[in-house]
Order: structure tokens, then C-alpha cells, then sequence
């Protein structure tokens, strides 16, 4: 990976199985650079999220994400790449049947973590990071609001301080004001040098906190500045 690009995509195409959903992208990323993903439903938003995480597969041109190369992924890969990349969704995908402490000990245990000191300190230092407070450790998800849970899930994303985010709308099921709170962290991870892709259908967001956007249409991938 060098310097600047975490995502450097040239003339890649974006294939849902033999269905080719956009064409000739050809888009970069830089450190700590905060990206809107812009695009109707069905406009290929998810499908490119997904072949940056390496479920779905680039095809032709040149795609690299955090220094590996999308077009010759083995499956072996995948678990190294997700590693440098962290994934929030709209839905939060926290594990109801465990606290927020047992929610993130699961994801650094899969990924290698076995120091019980270790863990514990990366998980306070991440829930500090998200602005939650460690009293909040032994909470069940169904008792937090669901701000609190998206910064769960925004905590998560972060453990193996990954860097890049991508937010697959990631405020798409919270209220105005926590909505706000959502994109103000996501901004200032951003700002601490970690790179955040955010898929969003909220202009009136956009408006409020301009940046560089990305949109998908018509089968292709279109770069703007939102003024």
C-alpha cells in the first residue's frame, strides 16, 4: 500500500455473480479522507462496498484496497484484509445474546487477541474512542438507545485499528440529533488519520457536512465535490 491511496480502483467493472452492475470505475481514497457513497437503490452502492470487503469479486482494470489486489483475491485473503478494514451497517449486527464487553472480546478473540490484559484495555480505549462510557461494558444491546448500539458497532469496527472505515448507512435507522452524533464521530475518526467511506441516502446531512461524494449511476461511478 503506498503513502496516500487506501482504495486505488482504474477501469474495474462490479459484478453481482455474471450481472455486471457498474463499469468502468475508477476511484481513489486517501488517508483520512472522509467519503460520501451517494446513489439510488439498486445503483451498485452495496455491490461496490462489498468488493472492497472482498465478497464480491473486481473485474479487469487494476483494484487495490489497503495494499491488496481485489482482482486476484484468494479466499485465504479475505480474513488478513478485513483485518485492515472496518465495517459498520445500518442494522448494527451487534450479538444480542451478549454484553457490549462480550461483543467486542468475541471479534478480537476471532482475530487473534488472546492477551485477557490486552483485550480489556483495547476495549476501554475504543469505547473511550466512540465517546461511550466503560460503565456501559456489562450492558445488553437491547438496553442501549440506538445511538449507543451504532457506536457499539462503530467501537467494533475499530479494534484492530483498521485504515478504513466503510459505513454502509450507517444512520439509516437513528433519529435526526443521533444521526448528527453518528456523522460528527465518523468525521473525526477521519480527522485522526483513518480513512471512512459513509453510503448515505441523507442530503440535508451531506449539506450540513460537506465532502468529497462518490455516486453511483446509471452503472457508473461518478466523483464530486458536495458544495
Amino acid at each position: 500500500m503506498d503513502n496516500q491511496h487506501i482504495i486505488n480502483l482504474q477501469h474495474t467493472n462490479i459484478a453481482q455473480k455474471n450481472n455486471v452492475v457498474l463499469t468502468d470505475v475508477s476511484i481513489t481514497v486517501d488517508k483520512g479522507e472522509f467519503v460520501y457513497l451517494i446513489g439510488k437503490t439498486g445503483s451498485g452502492k452495496s455491490s461496490l462496498l462489498k468488493t472492497l470487503y472482498g465478497e464480491l469479486p473486481a473485474q479487469g482494470g487494476t483494484a487495490s484496497m489497503v495494499g491488496y489486489d481485489l482482482t486476484k483475491l484468494r479466499r485465504s485473503d479475505i480474513p488478513m484484509l478485513r483485518r485492515k478494514i472496518g465495517i459498520v451497517f445500518q442494522d448494527f449486527q451487534l450479538l444480542y445474546d451478549r454484553s457490549v464487553e462480550n461483543n467486542l472480546k468475541f471479534v478480537l478473540r476471532a482475530t487473534g487477541w488472546d492477551d485477557k490484559q490486552a483485550i480489556d484495555k483495547r476495549i476501554d480505549e475504543t469505547l473511550e474512542q466512540v465517546g461511550l462510557s466503560t460503565t456501559l461494558r456489562k450492558s445488553m444491546p437491547h438496553q442501549l438507545s440506538g445511538g449507543e448500539q451504532q457506536s457499539v458497532a462503530i467501537a467494533r469496527a475499530l479494534l484492530n485499528n483498521p485504515a478504513i472505515i466503510l459505513a454502509d448507512e450507517p444512520t439509516g435507522n437513528l433519529d435526526p440529533d443521533t444521526t448528527i452524533d453518528i456523522v460528527r464521530l465518523l468525521r473525526k475518526i477521519s480527522d485522526n488519520g483513518q480513512s471512512v467511506v459513509m453510503a448515505t441516502h441523507n442530503y440535508t446531512l451531506m449539506q450540513k457536512y460537506p465532502s468529497r461524494v462518490i455516486r453511483c449511476e446509471d452503472g457508473k461511478v461518478i466523483c464530486s465535490v458536495m458544495q
